[in-house]
């Protein structure tokens, strides 16, 4: 396998995606303090800010996390990362994924999974999502990616309670011909 950056900058016409620093924390806190962000989240108190930076040190500890930027404004999305990249299964996960709600039904979403496929896929045969099994705004969105759900598990974030997830998979032969 060709080495993956976990960290790339990715961009189109809509959005920009750069790694996420130390640095970023108030402005990207900004737009996860938003309870209604969370309300279908298996984390539904995120936006309280001593549980976002829970979230924000394992995003910065995982090394393969972004903060979304729209390239029009400069204003601040939201963000992802890549984790669990897998090289016997050829496989990466997508997501920790949080858009602000101003920039839902926009495209921004879509653009950002997209940009992130694209990259995977030049690299991995596999790209896996986890998803909370009460958050169907996310499911629905990943399923009108293309992405099948093949599995559900527990999953304990970074000293978190566990919550049931699904499991959801893109295979690079399905999205290359979509």
């Amino acid at each position: 396998m060709m080495h993956f950056d976990l960290q790339p900058t990715l961009e189109d016409d809509l959005i920009k995606i750069v790694p996420l620093k130390e640095t970023d924390f108030e402005a990207l806190f900004a737009v996860a303090s938003d309870p209604l962000l969370w309300e279908q989240h298996p984390n539904k108190d995120r936006y309280q800010r001593d549980v976002f930076q829970n979230f924000f040190k394992g995003a910065i500890e995982s090394h393969g996390a972004f903060i979304v930027y729209e390239k029009e404004t400069g204003e601040i999305v939201g963000s992802s990362r890549y984790y669990d990249l897998n090289e016997v299964n050829h496989s990466i996960a997508i997501g920790y994924t949080f858009v602000g709600r101003k920039f839902w039904g926009k495209g921004h979403n879509r653009s950002l999974k997209t940009l992130m496929l694209d990259y995977a896929f030049r690299f991995v045969d596999k790209v896996i999502l986890h998803i909370g099994s009460t958050n169907f705004r996310s499911q629905k969105a990943t399923e009108k990616l293309g992405a099948l759900k093949t599995g559900e598990f527990e999953v304990a974030y970074y000293g978190e309670p566990a919550k049931p997830n699904f499991i959801y998979q893109i295979d690079k032969i399905k999205w290359t011909n979509r």
